[in-house]
């Protein structure tokens, strides 16, 4: 038995909308959903043992900045590229990203057409040069995807080596360790990200991404690794703003322009950072 309410939500001007929530009486839990909690917040905790290794990225990150570098982020592939807005021109995120976000594999322009074009051998080094990464030393590239065995992943990592950057990676060793080495969504080496780059940091991705069992269906629900990814990132900007602060260095981070005084706030980053970043203005 549940108890049924409506309650409204305001989403920026366009207005209100009325949405259902359902509050479960004691005894009448939501098994799966109460499980899907449990399985994230587990992944949360597996995630945070990789503390170590997150701020050794920080500081490499940390340190681009303070030269006045711009942090280049790329989520070859789909869902990936989740993480990389995640990163962007947000409230409590740094101003100096440059988001990566392609077209070609992004799902606004079709999912079919995503998925073909991440497994295309090359079409990253037309991507990452059009967006200006490696015209300087001393950049960083940070490449978020959970699977990590794409063919735009893993020329997105051979392409950091190629130009001299600090290549670091989110991603799940234990996934790309299951896929056969002839799989077909592999790059053509079968090689794997998390061995492809300077800096590997573990996401923990289960297998099958998505986790949850409901009886019935054939194929199980859930996703996990847009959590993964997005908790992933947003650890290492907190770290990575804790590593400037503890070198005297004002983090460049943006205020949400629905505060009062956001806007003004917000001015001199992106003029300081717009003809770096390219997205940003």
């Amino acid at each position: 038995m549940r108890l049924h309410q409506v309650i409204l939500f305001s989403c920026g001007g366009l207005g209100i909308f009325a949405a259902e929530k359902y509050i479960y009486k004691e005894g009448s839990m939501n098994k799966e959903i109460e499980q899907y909690k449990k399985i994230i917040t587990s992944l949360f905790e597996e995630i945070s043992s990789e503390d170590e290794v997150i701020k050794k990225a920080a500081a490499v990150i940390g340190d681009s900045i303070m030269q006045d570098k711009v942090i280049h982020v790329i989520g070859p592939g789909g869902h990936s590229n989740l993480a990389v807005e995640e990163m962007f021109s947000r409230a409590g995120g740094f101003a100096c990203v440059n988001a990566i976000l392609d077209p070609g594999t992004n799902l606004s322009h079709g999912g079919f057409r995503s998925l073909k074009v991440e497994r295309v051998p090359g079409y990253a080094n037309a991507v990452l040069s059009s967006y200006g990464v490696g015209k300087t030393p001393g950049e960083v590239l940070l490449i978020v995807n959970a699977y990590g065995i794409n063919a735009m992943t893993i020329d997105s990592a051979l392409y950091a080596k190629k130009m001299g950057l600090t290549s670091i990676a989110v991603t799940s060793r234990s996934f790309a360790d299951k896929i056969p080495k002839d799989h077909p969504s592999r790059h053509p080496t079968g090689a794997n990200l998390y061995q492809s780059v300077d800096i590997f940091i573990n996401n923990h991705l289960p297998y099958g991404d998505a986790i949850l069992s409901v009886d019935g269906c054939e194929q199980n629900v859930g996703p996990t690794s847009t959590f993964c990814n997005c908790f992933t990132v947003d650890y290492l900007t907190v770290e990575i703003c804790k590593y400037l602060v503890s070198k005297g260095y004002t983090p460049p981070i943006f205020r949400s322009g629905n505060l009062p005084g956001g806007d003004e706030y917000n001015k001199s980053l992106f003029e300081k950072y717009s003809g770096k970043a390219i997205l940003l203005f």
